[in-house]
């Protein structure tokens, strides 16, 4: 017998309704009604007389309570104890990020930390996606926040939300408009870095896809920083989430244009490290990122972007 069935059959014996049952906890009145039709199939006897006064067990259906309450007693001990262990939070978490995703979300991710888990101690992380995944799988790191890969790449992650990619170019450059072709980069002097970095991968796919060449104004290593101050000097265009570049569009010294034909968005996932799941909390820390990731989405902070 499934626990969760003798769990819900002890919970409506006790309340005496299957809808009040129901709404304790938290599902819907067809999935409760399945519930007790699935453990009536496996006992092979009636549990319960449906009556105007509600759910009256049956005598079968008294026989099998004592069990059932034992069984839901043992539950509700082990969540007890699970939930108290967890209220502590880890003794130490570090969280990795790519710079957009960092600097939209580890301000409020490290406020609600330290106000939900002020015992933990938290490290952050900021790197490409490389370094971040590298981290990760040696365990150095327990929560990973990055780009996923491109198709060609797996990465066991939970999606987290979408955003536009979007060109970037001078203020003075002769490009203008709201949008640009995909086809259009060909033509554009790009600042990519030259490593495995996603941007570059994203930019050699994007412009495979439709059988053109890439054309580099030059190769940077350094940070994404490093690269939109190349690019408002005048050296060359690049490709960024929105997000990115929120302080140089309002100083003027950059414009954009969203990528379409077609158009280009990039996911953020949420990974974690192997042994990670062993860590207490961890459930509600991921509630948080995805919390936190709403608020930014909602509020503006992180334009561009979509919850999944």
């Amino acid at each position: 017998m499934n626990s969760d069935e003798l769990e819900f059959f002890a919970r409506v014996a006790g309340l005496g309704s299957i809808s009040r049952a129901a709404l304790e906890a938290g599902i819907d009145q067809s999935t409760a009604t399945r519930h007790i039709a699935r453990l009536e199939k496996k006992v092979q006897a009636r549990l319960f007389h449906r009556s105007g006064r509600g759910m009256v067990l049956t005598e079968a259906g008294r026989g099998l309570l004592p069990h059932a309450a034992q069984v839901a007693g043992a539950l509700a001990e082990a969540r007890r104890a699970v939930g108290a262990l967890a209220g502590a939070g880890p003794a130490r978490l570090a969280v990795a990020a790519q710079p957009t995703i960092a600097h939209a979300l580890f301000g409020p991710l490290a406020l609600a930390m330290a106000e939900r888990f002020p015992r933990t101690r938290l490290r952050l992380v900021e790197g490409f996606v490389g370094p971040v995944l590298d981290a990760l799988a040696a365990g150095e790191v327990d929560i990973a926040l990055v780009y996923m890969p491109p198709r060609s790449i797996a990465l066991p992650a939970d999606l987290l939300l979408h955003e536009d990619v979007v060109l970037v170019v001078p203020a003075a450059h002769a490009f203008r408009g709201a949008e640009c072709p995909v086809a259009r980069l060909a033509e554009l002097p790009l600042i990519l870095p030259s490593t495995a970095h996603g941007l570059r991968m994203l930019a050699e796919s994007l412009l495979a896809d439709a059988g053109l060449p890439l054309r580099l104004a030059l190769e940077c290593d350094g940070s994404t920083a490093m690269i939109r101050r190349l690019v408002e000097d005048g050296c060359g265009c690049t490709l960024l989430p929105r997000a990115a570049v929120t302080e140089e569009l309002a100083r003027g010294s950059v414009r954009v244009a969203k990528l379409v034909d077609p158009p280009v968005r990039r996911a953020v996932g949420i990974a974690t490290s192997v042994g990670t799941d062993r860590l207490p909390g961890l459930w509600e820390i991921l509630q948080m990122v995805r919390q936190q990731a709403a608020r930014a989405v909602a509020s503006g902070r992180w334009p561009g972007a979509e919850m999944v």
